[in-house]
C-alpha cells in the first residue's frame, strides 16, 4: 500500500477556530486520512499551531501575558477541542518548536548559499509613539483595491490580495491606534522569487491539470501577476532567529524570520517532533527527504491559503536545491459563510469550534460540516438547514433506523440476532444496491470529493430504510416469522457495514454502533463488495444491545434557542 502523508492549513494561535476553519481544513483532512487507514494505507497526518507573527504578539499583549506563556497555554486550548472534534492527527505541533527553528534556518542558510537571498535597505513604517518599526500585520488601513476599512499590511482578508503596508490608504498603528507613522529605513532579507519563478512555473505546470480548479487557478493567477521578491524577516520579539552565524548584523538587531516563511516548513518541523518522541521507531526524513515516487503528499486548506503553498513554499523549496518532498495535491476549499457572511476569528463573528462542542456532540458537526463542504463554491451555514440536515439525515435515516432494528429484534426475538430462513430475492437486490453505493461512496472518497460522499453515504443508509420498508417485519412477523427473522438479521448486518464504512464522518456513532454487537472477533477495517452484497458479517446468535439514541431530533424550541445565542444573520 502507498504512504500517505497528509497535513491541513495550520491554525494560527490567536483564539479559538470557528466552524469555517473547521471545514476548510483539519476536518476533511482527518476524514480522509481516516478513511486511508482502514483501506490499510500507512497515513501521516501532521498538523501545529502556527505562532509566530504579529498574530501571537497582539493576542499575548490583549491578555497580558509573555507571548511564549500565552503561545503554551493557546496550544493546549486548541488541541482539546481538536480533540473533542476526534481529528485524529498523528502529530499536532506547535511552529515554535526548536526543531522548527532548526529546519527554518537551514533552509534560509541553503536558499543563501545558492544566490535566493539578499539583503537590503527598504523604507518600512514607524510608529513614533509605540517606540518601534511596525511590521504588516501591525499596520492597519482602508484596503486599495476592495475598500475594506480593516485590511491588514501583509493582506487584505476581504478580497485576499497580498499588500505591503505602504499600499493601505489611511494607515493606523494596530498597537495604540496611532495615525501618526512615518517611514523609515531599515535592513531586511529578502527571497529572491523572481529568480524562481520560471522554475515554480514549470513545477505547476507539471501539477495543476490533477488538482483541482480553484487550487490551479489561484496558483495561475499569482503567476500570471509575476512572482516578486518578498521580504522574508520582521522586526518582532517573537519568532525564528535570523542565524547570526550567516546574517550577524541583522541577528544583532533581533530580526525574525516572516511567519510565512517558516510556518510551511513547520510541517517538516513538526514530523521531526513527532520522529524525536519515538526516535528508535520513527524516520521524519523518510516522509519528507528524497521520497517523491514513495510518499503521496496531500494538502488541505481554505483559498486564502492556497497561494502560499502552491507558489510561495514550493519557491522555497526548489531554491534549497535539495530533495524535499513538494506536495502532489492540493485540496481547496471555498469559504463557509455564517447567513452569507464571513466566519472571522477577528470580529468574533459565527460559531466557534468550542461552543460547537458545548452544544451539541462532534458527530453532529463533523457529517453537516462534510455533506456541506465548500468545494465548488462557498456555502452558507444557517441554523435552519443545519437544524434539518441533523434531523432528516441523522436523526432519521440513519438514527431511527438502528434504533428500531435493534429494538424490535430485542423485543419479539430476544437479545440475539435471530437466525430466520435464507435470503430471498429482496436481499439479492439489496445486497446489490449496497455493493453499488459502497463502491460510489469510495470512488468519491478517492477523489477527495466530499459533498459527493456525504450524498453515497447517506444513500447507504437510505437503502437500509427502504428494505425495512419493503419487508415491514412488523406486518411480516404475523405469517412468516422465519421471514421477519432474515429482514431483521439482514438489517442488523447493515448497522455493523454502516459502523464501518462511516467512521470516517462520524467516529463516536460508528463505535457505538459497532459495540452493540458483541462479536468476538470484530476486525473489520473496510467491507468488500462480496461482504456488502452478502451482509453476513454478524452471524446468528450473536448478543446485541440496544443503545441509548445516537442523535436526538432537533426542536423549534432548539433553533430559537440556537438563533438567540448567535443572531440568524451576520453581524
Amino acid at each position: 500500500m502507498a504512504r500517505h502523508l497528509i497535513t491541513s492549513a495550520l491554525p494560527y494561535i490567536n483564539g479559538i477556530k470557528h466552524l469555517g476553519n473547521m471545514v476548510g481544513s483539519m476536518l476533511p483532512a482527518d476524514v480522509y486520512s481516516r478513511y486511508l487507514r482502514q483501506r490499510g494505507h500507512d497515513v501521516l497526518y501532521i498538523c501545529a499551531t502556527d505562532e509566530h507573527g504579529t498574530p501571537a504578539e497582539l493576542a499575548a499583549k490583549e491578555q497580558g501575558l509573555p507571548v511564549d506563556e500565552f503561545c503554551a497555554q493557546a496550544h493546549d486550548a486548541q488541541k482539546a477541542v481538536y480533540d473533542g472534534f476526534a481529528l485524529a492527527f498523528d502529530y499536532f505541533g506547535r511552529s515554535s518548536s526548536p526543531e522548527n527553528r532548526d529546519i527554518t534556518q537551514h533552509f534560509a542558510r541553503k536558499l543563501n548559499e545558492n544566490g535566493f537571498i539578499e539583503e537590503r535597505a527598504i523604507r518600512q513604517v514607524y510608529s513614533p509613539v509605540d517606540g518601534r518599526f511596525l511590521p504588516d500585520r501591525y499596520v492597519e488601513g482602508t484596503c486599495p483595491h476592495c475598500g475594506y476599512d480593516k485590511a491588514r499590511g501583509d493582506q487584505c482578508e476581504n478580497c485576499t490580495r497580498v499588500l505591503d503596508p505602504t499600499d493601505l490608504i489611511n494607515p493606523r498603528s494596530a498597537i495604540s491606534g496611532s495615525t501618526d507613522l512615518e517611514i523609515r529605513e531599515t535592513k531586511h532579507l529578502f527571497l529572491l522569487q523572481s529568480k524562481l519563478e520560471n522554475e515554480v512555473r514549470e513545477w505547476v505546470a507539471k501539477h495543476d491539470r490533477d488538482w483541482p480548479q480553484l487550487a490551479s487557478s489561484i496558483a495561475h493567477k499569482w503567476l500570471t501577476e509575476g512572482l516578486h521578491d518578498r521580504a522574508i524577516t520582521r522586526d518582532l520579539d517573537w519568532g525564528v532567529p535570523v542565524p547570526a552565524d550567516t546574517w550577524p548584523e541583522l541577528a544583532a538587531e533581533g530580526k525574525v524570520f516572516y511567519v510565512w516563511f517558516d510556518a510551511p516548513i513547520e510541517y517538516i518541523g513538526a514530523t521531526k517532533e513527532w520522529a524525536d518522541q519515538d526516535p528508535a521507531n520513527r524516520d521524519w526524513k523518510s516522509w519528507w527527504y528524497d521520497v517523491d515516487t514513495d510518499v503521496r503528499y496531500t494538502e488541505f486548506m481554505a483559498k486564502d491559503n492556497v497561494p502560499f503553498h502552491t507558489v510561495m513554499f514550493p519557491a522555497t523549496e526548489l531554491g534549497v536545491r535539495e530533495p524535499w518532498k513538494k506536495v502532489d495535491y492540493v485540496k481547496a476549499f471555498n469559504w463557509l459563510t455564517y447567513y452569507g457572511g464571513k466566519f472571522s476569528t477577528s470580529q468574533k463573528r459565527g460559531v466557534f469550534t468550542d461552543q460547537a462542542l458545548e452544544i451539541l456532540p462532534a458527530d453532529y458537526w463533523r457529517y453537516f460540516l462534510i455533506a456541506n463542504a465548500p468545494e465548488s463554491d462557498d456555502s452558507s451555514f444557517t441554523w435552519e438547514h443545519f437544524t434539518a440536515t441533523v434531523n432528516k439525515d441523522l436523526a432519521d435515516t440513519l438514527g431511527n433506523f438502528v434504533n428500531r432494528v435493534l429494538s424490535f429484534s430485542r423485543k419479539r426475538f430476544g437479545d440475539d440476532v435471530p437466525a430466520g430462513g435464507e435470503p430471498g430475492e429482496a436481499e439479492a437486490r439489496l445486497g446489490e444496491e449496497i455493493a453499488k453505493l459502497l463502491a460510489e461512496y469510495e470512488s468519491h472518497m478517492e477523489t477527495l470529493q466530499f459533498r459527493k460522499a456525504a450524498a453515497a453515504l447517506r444513500a447507504l443508509w437510505s437503502a437500509g430504510n427502504s428494505y425495512l420498508e419493503e419487508k415491514a417485519p412488523w406486518l411480516e412477523i404475523k405469517t412468516d416469522k422465519d421471514g421477519a427473522a432474515l429482514t431483521l438479521r439482514t438489517a442488523m448486518n447493515l448497522i455493523h457495514l454502516y459502523s464501518v464504512v462511516s467512521e470516517p464522518f462520524i467516529p463516536a456513532t460508528a463505535k457505538t454502533m459497532r459495540e452493540a454487537f458483541s462479536l468476538t472477533d470484530d476486525t473489520a477495517t473496510w467491507a468488500t463488495a462480496d461482504e456488502a452484497r452478502t451482509l453476513a458479517s454478524v452471524p446468528a446468535g450473536t448478543p446485541f444491545t440496544v443503545p441509548a439514541v445516537l442523535f436526538a431530533k432537533l426542536t423549534d424550541e432548539d433553533l430559537e434557542t440556537y438563533k438567540e445565542r448567535f443572531g440568524g444573520e451576520p453581524a
